[in-house]
């Protein structure tokens, strides 16, 4: 039989180096060759190859009707998103069968993959894979099947408004036991964007007030959510990705965090645009109060694939930029003053000179990025409306140029 002559049966992906994972963007062609290896002569049918992507979801509840019955419920869906055949060696036109000497036999393929494509995942109720299959036949004889996953990241570029936009929040919690008021807790919280990529450091500005008898801990973690839908109905897991503890807060003291860094460590990226698989983090600051629940504020976060251009945002704050040395940001008026009258700037040598850029000494060392980034965060009016009007007309005495002369 041929498989008692089969020394190898195996698909090989460009761009694979031995047994690692290969990585693909949605639209990027994928390109292989199957490897057939024979120790004498053999006759085949055909090879045909299929190449699958698709996301599944399932898992099971269980539910009491009275008082002893209980049954399970199964939930599971699933998405295609790539299904792709191919032919690789076809049967002679006359019905008989191919006869493969004995030696190596490549037989390349190749395929593009779609545009819109879910970035591989695997979860506890559901994943998001795909994989290239070939099929060995061979007549009144069983099918040598070979399979080879490969993974899909979809892009998630951070450079863009959407994500570069600083997150805020503020809460407060009263702090009760037995019905007696101890106080109130409250904390702010702000980051400079939305958007990371793993391996960045979030640096987190926060301010907690303890006004009660206790001292309390503050906390901050990257909390990953995990949610399956199917049937209408979802399933979630949270899990902690990576977390900080802050220092005990006295009673009625206040802990002010300036740029506390949290790392992020390898995860794999948002997964936004799947009907049935969502993954989304958050950024949580929890402060733990003894005899009573926690204080939580959650800011969200997406995980990209494209890291922060340096230089390539005017969008971007100095802070994304510089996550170390961002005390600077705290000491600009949230509502400047207004400027000096648009004609007393432009009539005055001392409000021309005012106008220039400032001396890196008198900024003390603080702004370490373009210059116009430190221009772009003060808000002033813009100058009075342009008029036809000129408020110095000329002289009648003083005779017209000839445009001819």
């Amino acid at each position: 039989m041929i498989f008692d002559r089969l020394k190898r049966f195996l698909i090989v992906l460009e761009g694979a180096e031995r047994d690692a994972p290969v990585a693909f963007s949605p639209g990027q062609a994928v390109s292989g060759r199957v490897v057939l290896e024979l120790a004498a002569a053999a006759r085949v049918g055909a090879l045909r190859l299929r190449a699958m992507g698709a996301a599944r979801v399932h898992w099971t509840e269980s539910r009491s009707a009275g008082s002893s019955t209980a049954y399970t419920q199964s939930y599971s869906d699933q998405v295609e998103f790539l299904s792709h055949r191919d032919t690789l060696l076809a049967p002679p036109d006359n019905g008989e069968v191919t006869v493969l000497q004995a030696g190596r036999h490549e037989f390349p393929f190749t395929f593009q993959l779609p545009e819109t494509l879910a970035t591989s995942f695997e979860g506890k109720h559901g994943s998001v894979r795909y994989w290239v299959k070939a099929k060995l036949h061979r007549p009144w004889s069983t099918v040598k099947k070979v399979k080879k996953e490969f993974t899909v990241i979809e892009p998630i570029d951070i450079n863009t408004p959407a994500l570069l936009a600083p997150q805020a929040g503020a809460k407060e919690k009263l702090a009760r036991a037995w019905y007696c008021n101890r106080g109130q807790v409250s904390v702010t919280a702000k980051i400079d964007r939305k958007g990371y990529t793993p391996g960045e450091v979030i640096p987190i500005f926060a301010e907690i007030d303890n006004c009660t008898n206790r001292a309390v801990v503050p906390k901050a973690a990257i909390i990953q959510t995990q949610t399956f839908i199917a049937r209408g109905t979802k399933k979630q897991k949270k899990s902690v990705v990576t977390s900080i503890v802050g220092d005990s807060i006295a009673a009625g003291k206040r802990e002010v965090w300036h740029g506390r860094a949290l790392k992020i460590p390898p995860v794999g990226p948002s997964i936004l645009q799947c009907r049935i698989i969502q993954v989304e983090y958050s950024l949580k600051v929890c402060v733990d109060i003894p005899g009573t629940s926690k204080l939580l504020l959650e800011l969200p976060l997406v995980i990209g694939t494209i890291p922060l251009h340096p230089f390539g945002s005017r969008t971007s704050s100095v802070s994304s930029q510089y996550s170390v040395n961002l005390d600077w940001l705290s000491t600009i008026p949230e509502q400047p003053e207004a400027p000096p009258e648009y004609s007393a700037v432009v009539s005055s040598p001392e409000a021309e000179q005012s106008l220039a850029p400032p001396c890196r000494s008198e900024l003390g060392g603080i702004l370490e990025g373009p210059f116009f980034a430190y221009i772009q965060e003060f808000r002033f009016r813009p100058p009075p409306l342009y008029s036809e009007i000129d408020p110095n007309p000329p002289s009648d005495n003083i005779r017209p140029r000839c445009m001819t002369c």
